[in-house]
């Protein structure tokens, strides 16, 4: 019998290694699977222990193919009550095309006509598709006109071991765990290696495979649904046969498996999930699970072994201003390995293989593997065993690094800054500000303080840009920033900048929910550094905030795209009547009424609407503030938004809805950050408009007169 075993791209040559190992000899390769010859029970056997298989095909019959009347009649050779009763359930795998069947779903429907059509024509009965678990399941597959027809044994892809109920949010499969492992050497490696660690185990994948390999566990053991279940020309006792066997192996490799397994992930949750899918697998007593961040992982917490194999997974870093952190973790890892695993081999597989580069190891192999679409790497490391690990005590005792030649010129330069800046500091008694933009090209950062604690946002660089350069400039600044503002490093937030579109800058980037109180100008505000892209304060606005609260003494006060309404917190400890403020995002929203809260202002004079300002301002008609701060996004499509907001192309619209609820003598304070924004004093003539942007601009951004703009905007008297 003829049979085509499917699989990940990359995993082929293995997959021809397992089925010689399953004793299963005539066999060839081809792109993403592997051809072979043998007995049913050969194929029941690739069912059960092929850890690297997708699906098991059987092939029933090969023809010439253009038309669909061909494969129509191509279908209709096979005698199909042979396999399946006339009233049960099938379903149908179609892929290739040719000029006259060009598309899947059409050749999917006319193979079910052809087989329903026989069925019906002989016995009066028609069967019926069923997706989900069918009695049998067909695969047509057309190359170069010709058409293959088989019966999928598998039924499901054999990467579902039926142990993963849930995964992380980026869960690694469960047979190109299998590939890494093996590639690795397990789980022969056990041998000399007695411990295998995955300190980011997420859903615990490559551990509960690796004690599944180790104690000689068939893969599909624990699956209840195979495509031959319900197969008319299923052989029941071979399958049990092979089922019995497998479970004494199971029983005999657990009995003696002497082997240790650690997982460590910072996501407490996540690991709940490991828990649970090790033990639907039935391996958990063997799997020492603990949360925990590999910032912290020391050699002495994990299993007493003399030596093992580190295995893992790092996140891909997809998220915003993630990629930086990565290559702190990279190198933290690459750290880790050489001070406290000497000896060991380690296995990076990652999606971002040029972040290995800043671990400062050299591989001693790497393959390359598909997860999914993305084109990924298993590096493979040995640690040399002539680095003696250090304590935790003689690492505080050590006297720190000298700053480079890079990291000095900057540390330089910081100094300068914060010389030039102290008296203004001290004088408006400044908690928050900006202390570096960008002052020299190749350290494209930003500092800002934020009382004792420091946010530190990395430019993105261009794509042209090598990112190890990169990083080991962002490493300078990461190394200065402590010595010169005499801080640990546990107080710099690092996030990297890049262009926002839609509802990005909303979204949260973390979940540590970590506020802390700040003051400006007597109001006291809330700040949050590691959550989001921004802080809940933009520093650049201070001068145009304490404008606000000079000028808005007895006024009802309207605040427009409010973010986290610290401008309606000026107001209002500037004696506003009222407070109004606006913005679409409930998050944002929540935070304004907090920031009001703490200054004890509550109740029916500081309202909160969510809504699009943009719609809201039209459906507005009277008159009724004194004071309007309208500080619009540059450009936003956000879903919740009726249409698109672009400042440059709307503002005139967004000024004039704007002035029309201003009572008579009543001021809008209109400012953006769009680099390039150009007023259109004609279309907005009716109106008398002051540039204030040089008066909005305190010292820390006087280097950056480009931060923003901003315009007083009256009526003319």
């Amino acid at each position: 019998m003829n049979f085509f075993l499917t699989c990940p791209k990359g995993v082929e040559l293995l997959l021809e290694e397992e089925l010689h190992a399953l004793g299963i000899d005539e066999t060839r390769q081809t792109v993403a699977g592997v051809y072979f010859q043998g007995e049913l029970e050969d194929a029941y056997r690739v069912c059960l222990w092929s850890r690297l298989a997708n699906r098991v095909l059987m092939s029933l019959h090969q023809f010439e193919v253009e038309t669909a009347e061909q494969l129509y009649a191509g279908v209709q050779e096979i005698n199909w009550l042979e396999h399946m009763r006339p009233e049960g359930s099938l379903t149908i795998d179609f892929n290739g095309r040719t000029d006259g069947i060009n598309n899947t779903h059409f050749g999917a429907l006319k193979t079910k006509d052809a087989i329903v059509d026989q069925i019906r024509a002989q016995t009066g009965r028609r069967p019926m598709v069923e997706r989900q678990t069918p009695d049998i399941r067909v695969n047509v597959h057309i190359q170069r006109g010709v058409a293959t027809l088989s019966l999928d044994l598998s039924g499901d892809s054999l990467h579902r071991r039926a142990y993963r109920l849930r995964a992380g949010e980026a869960p690694l499969k469960e047979n190109l765990a299998a590939a890494l492992l093996i590639r690795c050497g397990w789980p022969a490696a056990a041998a000399e290696r007695p411990l295998l660690v995955d300190p980011m185990c997420g859903s615990g994948t490559l551990l509960i495979e690796a004690v599944m390999m180790a104690a000689d566990i068939a893969p599909g053991l624990h699956r209840r649904y195979y495509g031959f279940n319900r197969w008319l020309q299923h052989k029941r006792d071979i399958w049990q046969s092979l089922i019995q066997d497998a479970e004494a192996r199971r029983d005999a490799g657990l009995m003696a498996l002497t082997t240790k397994f650690a997982g460590r992930d910072m996501d407490s949750k996540v690991l709940r999930t490991a828990k649970d899918n090790a033990a639907r697998a039935g391996v958990d007593a063997f799997i020492e699970f603990r949360t925990g961040r590999i910032e912290d992982m020391q050699r002495v917490d994990l299993p007493e072994a003399a030596t093992g194999l580190m295995l893992t997974n790092p996140p891909y870093g997809e998220r915003l201003g993630e990629e930086s952190q990565l290559m702190f973790l990279y190198r933290h890892l690459g750290d880790l390995l050489k001070r406290q695993f000497p000896g060991w081999q380690a296995a990076i597989f990652t999606g971002n293989p040029e972040l290995c580069k800043v671990m400062g190891l050299r591989a001693d192999k790497q393959y390359k593997f598909f997860n999914g679409a993305i084109e990924s790497r298993l590096f493979i490391y040995g640690i040399s065993d002539k680095v003696e690990e250090k304590s935790v005590a003689a690492e505080a005792q050590a006297e720190p690094a000298e700053l480079s030649e890079g990291a000095q010129m900057f540390a330089n330069r910081l100094r300068k800054n914060l010389k030039q800046m102290s008296k203004w500091v001290r004088r408006e008694n400044i908690q928050c500000y900006r202390v570096y933009d960008a002052d020299i090209p190749e350290y494209q950062v930003a500092v800002d303080i934020y009382g004792d604690q420091v946010h530190l946002q990395e430019y993105a660089p261009p794509k042209k840009v090598d990112k190890v350069k990169s990083f080991t400039r962002l490493n300078e600044v990461m190394a200065a920033l402590p010595v010169v503002l005499d801080m640990p490093a546990e107080r710099i937030t690092l996030k990297q900048r890049k262009r926002q579109q839609g509802t990005s800058q909303y979204e949260k980037q973390s979940q540590t929910q970590h506020f802390f109180e700040v003051s400006e100008h007597g109001c006291r505000l809330l700040v949050n550094l590691k959550d989001y892209l921004d802080t809940g304060l933009f520093l650049d606005h201070r001068p145009v905030r304490q404008r606000i609260q000079q000028e808005a003494q007895g006024k009802d006060v309207l605040n427009l795209f409010c973010y986290t309404g610290t401008a309606s917190v000026h107001a209002a400890v500037g004696g506003a009547k009222s407070t109004t403020s606006v913005d679409m995002s409930s998050t944002y929203l929540n935070w304004a009424e907090r920031n009001l809260e703490l200054n004890g202002f509550k109740g029916k004079a500081h309202s909160f609407i969510r809504s699009d300002c943009f719609k809201w301002l039209h459906s507005q008609f009277k008159p009724e503030y004194d004071l309007i701060f309208m500080d619009p996004p540059t450009f936003s499509n956000s879903k919740k938004m009726s249409n698109v907001l672009d400042v440059q192309r709307d503002h005139v619209e967004l000024v004039e809805a704007a002035m029309g609820l201003l009572r008579p003598g009543g001021k809008l304070i209109f400012s953006n950050n769009y680099r390039r924004f150009k007023l259109d004093y004609d279309a907005l003539s009716d109106f008398q408009v002051r540039d204030i942007t040089q008066q909005t601009l305190d010292p820390d951004f006087k280097r950056n007169q480009r931060i923003h703009v901003c315009f007083e905007i009256t009526r003319p008297e």
